[in-house]
């Protein structure tokens, strides 16, 4: 029987109803696997491909909707994305009279109480407000989903490697045991290709060999252009707007920048520009410090207008599946800092059946020029970033043991400690770590000990009872930004922000007139000063594969027809500056430049390793400077041999753990990296420090079979 054939006919009747021609390719793989097992799945296929119905179409057509309680779990990262589908889901499941109701902080309470009177249907939700569902109401978490038969979590590729993963991770085995029978799991992903971290993925849905991967390789077709611009401003290039100007102005353009404030520079300059010329006025900013009324009208906007050209500037808010209709081209500024943001980006053009997907990516700088060549060409191999697995977790478990104890109203200790050894997320912590940590929070007043039991403490109260507190990732401290009584936005607290400065904000230039702290405001006024705006940026790591195939392009002789001409030249002058260093083996040897009073050493090591190595050269008392985007450490002549004392230095996990120790006890902002981090015991706070700042294995290997190649010249004279 076909895929189509073993659908229910309420949902035959809906595909009719939509005139589908034909269910896709990722759907027809799915629908008789969701319908034939109770596994866990894993569906991976590009963005509008269909992957939302390929999970819900098989799902709607098994699940008994007239038993009691909540039957489908749908876990987003975003509200924005819950917003988006649950029109979407709502559609299907009107024609099975399915009751879908969405669960954050910004849905409707009456729409919860409903839910919570008579639990039934589809509920979609974030992990964090299932986690305030079990930090507040414990007894609506048993009440709404002991009978759930299948947890769906979009976008699943967003949660691996991190802390709001392993706390996702957390809370599904928590979930599944206050279920009645195994609950079955379907992730979503546009990104995970590489078969390497298929084992990442089972691994974090609990159960690996119950969970099978579904997988679409068919190929989309994309055209991209490289262009270079370079200007030593700050500012972006004029000639580099114009071009962007010129190239989009009859298209629907996403142009996706590295940073906020380029973010709000691109939309405000663009707008001015086809003001000058007479073009459309429809350039927009969207990124997570715009008012979310005004992000909305401007997804709608997008999402509606058929018949107009737009362009929106934005952070990753719409890297994601967000729906926004059909795009015509995407543009990224700068180098991506990782090939999965690369592939969300550009599948947000060319998604209708059989069109390509177009890319337009601007370099102002030689060296991101390179990682944006590096990382197309890893795209084109299908490449992918390996997943950071953490698999000490201490941060998140303090966290984890502070929802528990009050979710509980208190815990004796073997019942707290029976709660965490069955949960697979912490399986590699042991009893005694734990008991440590539970000891600690007791110290700090964060736990209280009343007779056997453990209650929160008077500071975990306070902590607890923040609305803070459901998050594992920072939120920044925000300020409201209005002019004459009207909400612009929110910008995050910062010291460059002072009265009289002019910021960008919502595609617009505006001047700050005060600044009141204690209320977190801001009032503004449009800038007529032409006086330069604040720009506020921000920096992310690079991984290692990325800049070991900066070095293979640069001692390669490929010619790239995608690179315009000033690309082009750019690339052959780097090459020629480097072809003085005799690298034969990419893989172990690195360039090390003797002249001008200084030495320089090009890593060419991902941006953990080259922290790793800047703590070694601190160990070593070497004084040194470190750029990570052209992965060069520079020292004086009066040092001697440093980086030969970089090869030598073998250090011992103790001597490791001790300079750390010393550098938080100097510095405890150091641990601000890690939210929970701050809470645990300087032992802790060590070794989360180790595995999210550094990568001590991994630049041990990396030193032992390096090998320096110094100049020709400068060798020839030594």
């Amino acid at each position: 029987m076909s895929a189509f054939g073993l659908l229910s006919e309420p949902i035959r009747k809906y595909i009719r109803d939509q005139r589908w021609e034909s269910l896709r390719k990722i759907q027809e793989a799915a629908i008789p696997s969701i319908l034939g097992t109770d596994l866990n799945y894993v569906i991976i296929s590009r963005t509008a491909s269909g992957k939302t119905e390929a999970a819900f179409l098989p799902i709607l057509s098994k699940v008994n909707f007239r038993e009691e309680g909540v039957k489908v779990l749908y876990i987003s990262p975003l509200i924005a994305l819950i917003n988006d589908q649950f029109l979407r889901v709502e559609k299907l499941c009107e024609h099975l009279d399915v009751k879908v109701t969405k669960w954050h902080g910004e849905a409707s309470k009456a729409q919860k109480d409903h839910l919570v009177k008579n639990p039934q249907g589809v509920v979609l939700i974030t992990p964090e407000s299932l986690e305030a569902m079990f930090v507040n109401k414990p007894y609506h978490v048993r009440h709404l989903f002991a009978s759930l038969d299948y947890v769906v979590i979009d976008e699943i590729h967003s949660f691996l490697g991190s802390d709001r993963g392993v706390q996702l991770k957390s809370l599904l085995s928590r979930l599944q045991e206050v279920n009645r029978s195994r609950f079955s799991i379907v992730g979503l992903s546009a990104t995970v290709s590489d078969a390497n971290l298929y084992a990442e993925l089972k691994e974090f849905l609990g159960n690996a060999g119950n969970t099978k991967i579904i997988r679409d390789n068919t190929p989309k077709p994309i055209n991209a252009i490289f262009r270079y611009f370079h200007d030593d401003k700050e500012e972006l290039p004029l000639n580099l707007l114009k071009d962007l100007y010129i190239r989009t102005r009859d298209s629907k353009v996403l142009v996706f920048p590295n940073a906020r404030g380029r973010v709000e520079e691109v939309a405000v300059k663009l707008k001015k520009i086809s003001e000058r010329v007479g073009g459309h006025q429809n350039y927009f900013s969207h990124h997570s410090s715009v008012d979310k009324e005004v992000r909305e009208y401007v997804e709608f906007f997008a999402k509606n207008a058929s018949l107009q050209n737009f362009c929106i500037s934005c952070t990753s808010t719409l890297e994601l599946g967000i729906d926004i209709g059909n795009v015509d081209e995407v543009v990224q500024i700068d180098a991506t800092n990782s090939i999965a943001s690369l592939i969300q980006r550009v599948g947000r053009s060319g998604r209708r059946e059989g069109k390509a997907s177009n890319l337009y990516l601007y370099s102002t700088d030689r060296w991101s020029l390179l990682q944006s060549l590096a990382c197309w060409l890893l795209y084109s191999e299908q490449y992918i970033e390996p997943i950071e697995v953490i698999g000490k977790p201490y941060d998140v478990l303090l966290h984890q043991i502070l929802s528990m104890v009050k979710g509980s109203s208190g815990l004796y200790l073997q019942e707290l400690l029976g709660k965490i050894a069955g949960n697979p997320t912490f399986s590699h912590i042991s009893e005694e770590e734990t008991k440590q940590i539970i000891d600690h929070l007791q110290e700090i007043d964060f736990l209280e000990k009343l007779g056997h039991e453990y209650i929160l403490g008077v500071e975990g109260e306070k902590v607890v009872n923040s609305k803070d507190f459901y998050s594992v990732f920072h939120t920044p401290v925000f300020l409201k930004v209005s002019s004459q009584g009207v909400k612009i936005g929110e910008l995050p607290l910062s010291p460059q922000i002072r009265e009289d400065e002019n910021i960008y904000l919502s595609a617009k230039i505006w001047k700050i007139k005060y600044v009141d702290f204690e209320t977190r405001k801001i009032e503004v006024v449009p800038a007529k000063d032409g006086k330069k705006p604040l720009f506020l940026g921000d920096a992310a790591d690079t991984a290692h594969r990325i800049r070991e195939k900066m070095i293979e392009i640069l001692y390669s002789h490929a010619e790239y027809d995608f690179l315009d001409e000033e690309g082009r030249l750019i690339l052959k002058e780097m090459r020629k500056e480097f072809s003085v260093f005799a690298v034969k083996d990419r893989a172990s040897e690195r360039p090390l430049l003797s002249g001008n009073g200084n030495l320089e050493f090009y890593s060419f090591a991902g941006s953990k390793i080259n922290k790793t190595i800047c703590f070694l050269l601190d160990y070593a008392e070497v004084n040194y400077r470190h750029h990570d985007n052209s992965s060069v450490f520079i020292c004086g002549h009066t040092e001697t041999q440093p980086f030969e004392k970089l090869i030598a230095l073998h250090l011992t996990e103790d001597q490791i753990n001790e300079k750390l120790h010393e550098d938080l006890k100097r510095n405890p902002a150091l641990i601000n990296l890690s939210k929970w981090g701050s809470y645990l015991s300087l032992k802790f706070q060590v070794e989360i420090l180790k595995t999210k700042s550094y990568d001590f294995e991994g630049c041990f290997k990396f030193l032992e079979k390096m090998q320096f190649v110094q100049n020709i010249n400068e060798a020839a004279e030594i």
